[in-house]
């Protein structure tokens, strides 16, 4: 995709927000259609046929499901069936899914009956509270990551779904526990809205109250919006009209302080997911190394260096991952310690992460096995990796260590930036030589100021006060 600059600047703006965890995503059908279920047209075709109604003719589908529980004496066990049927069935999550619930965000708003958005949460090894009715709002599940209101109801209580006209009118009244959760949090966090059309009668009065109340100080929220494509049998005067119409819509949105970010396809909305997944994992550096010997600087200097690396990327608002390798590790912490304590004040649970090897397993699990999950738990955790050194002791032999290896393989697969220092030697000055072999393979699009800074990291002439500072240099020209 073309990232302009209003791409650039969201991906900017939604990213800090998720950072500094003031963030919140409300999904609708669009969300979930991708995935195979139907969108609400789809859904309330079968009823429309029976009241001989033609369902693309019809545009106020919450009055059309009226009345035909109208028709039916307000029977809606046809509509309750259609609901489980369409909803009920398993799908597997999209990739939206997947990178919204990887992301750091705690909040989350739907008028979908499905469940993927729990279910992705879930695969991803967070617990989920969800809440769809009003009891469920006083309980706190212990232990969650997430909350997952879903505001018109789930598949598996379909006679209390949000659907008909006499659900919207008394739903003011019913569940205003749930408006004022939603009116808060749309005063307190910034919204994404994914997958919406913005018709939906409840979301509008909530946005028009907020409005009135808060009047020019209405905080920002940001809409993922496709545009308005040339239909096959449509005229060109029709199209024009349907333009004109989207044009005063995102217009209409800026009133409740919406910015809309149109796409030119619906494949771009993973694009720009990804930019902002990617921008928040290159705030975390995993930094890759063991030393049972370093290379031509002095052990006192070696150890400087990696306690200085380490306290200048904190300084740097970048959190760190780390195995707690040979010769590396406790300097790694110190460095980390002393910029948090002196300048910071107090540490948070993202800033430093550790991960010592076990090294012992019980049963018959493999360690070799146990040390890749663990090499795999921690790089998923960041978008740069650093290595430094990487040897070890082997038959009475300094050896290359294999594990830093295999940490740099992983670190490739997850797409994290690579910073390979060569002047520390051993693994290090290994994958800098073939990072710089095929340097447009792991840094496209580069120019030349970026392979001159590159070229920088294997100087072996420079002290390792001004290799940190040649670092830092290299990281901020990629972040």
């Amino acid at each position: 995709m073309i990232v302009n600059r209003q791409v650039t600047f969201f991906v900017n703006e939604f990213a800090k927000e998720v950072e500094e965890e003031n963030a919140a995503i409300f999904a609708g059908a669009g969300l979930s259609i991708p995935a195979g279920y139907v969108n609400w047209r789809q859904l309330l075709k079968p009823l429309a046929d029976e009241l001989n109604l033609d369902i693309n003719r019809e545009y106020d589908l919450v009055t059309l499901a009226q009345y035909y529980c109208n028709e039916n004496q307000g029977n809606r066990n046809r509509i309750n069936q259609l609901i489980m049927g369409e909803f009920s069935q398993n799908t597997t999550v999209t990739e939206n899914h997947k990178i919204l619930s990887r992301l750091p965000i705690h909040t989350y708003w739907t008028t979908n009956y499905d469940k993927l958005i729990e279910k992705s949460l879930e695969q991803e090894g967070k617990v989920p509270d969800v809440k769809y009715t009003i009891n469920q709002l006083a309980t706190t599940k212990p232990d969650r990551d997430a909350i997952v209101y879903k505001m018109h109801g789930d598949v598996d209580h379909p006679n209390d779904a949000v659907i008909l006209k006499d659900d919207y009118e008394s739903y003011f009244l019913k569940m205003q526990p749930f408006i004022t959760a939603l009116s808060g949090d749309l005063v307190s966090k910034t919204f994404l809205f994914i997958g919406l059309s913005f018709s939906d009668p409840n979301l509008d009065y909530i946005l028009s109250r907020i409005r009135s109340t808060y009047d020019n100080n209405q905080r920002r929220h940001y809409c993922l919006l496709k545009k308005i494509e040339h239909e096959d049998d449509e005229s060109d005067e029709e199209f024009e009209y349907r333009q004109r119409k989207q044009d005063l819509f995102i217009n209409d949105l800026k009133r409740f302080n919406i910015t809309t970010i149109v796409l030119e396809s619906y494949e771009q909305i993973t694009e720009i997911l990804q930019l902002i997944e990617n921008k928040l994992r290159r705030k975390t550096v995993f930094i890759s190394g063991s030393a049972h010997e370093y290379n031509h600087w002095s052990s006192e200097e070696s150890q400087n260096f990696v306690h200085l690396l380490s306290k200048e990327l904190t300084k740097q608002k970048l959190n760190i991952v780390s195995g707690f390798g040979l010769g590396v590790g406790s300097f790694v912490i110190s460095g980390a310690l002393e910029e948090i304590y002196m300048h910071q004040g107090k540490i948070n649970n993202n800033q430093l992460i550790l991960r010592p090897f076990p090294q012992s397993v019980p049963g018959n699990q493999s360690l070799r096995n146990l040390w890749q999950e663990y090499r795999q738990d921690m790089l998923s955790r960041s978008g740069i990796s650093i290595f430094i050194y990487g040897n070890k002791i082997q038959d009475g032999k300094t050896v290359i260590a294999n594990g830093v290896l295999s940490e740099f393989e992983i670190a490739v697969q997850n797409g994290n930036v690579i910073v390979p220092v060569g002047a520390t030697g051993y693994a290090a000055k290994e994958i800098w030589e073939k990072v710089n072999t095929d340097f447009d393979k792991y840094f496209p699009n580069s120019d030349q100021q970026l392979v001159d800074q590159f070229n920088q990291l294997n100087n072996e002439n420079l002290s390792y006060e001004d290799i940190v500072k040649e670092i830092i240099n290299f990281v901020n020209l990629l972040t």
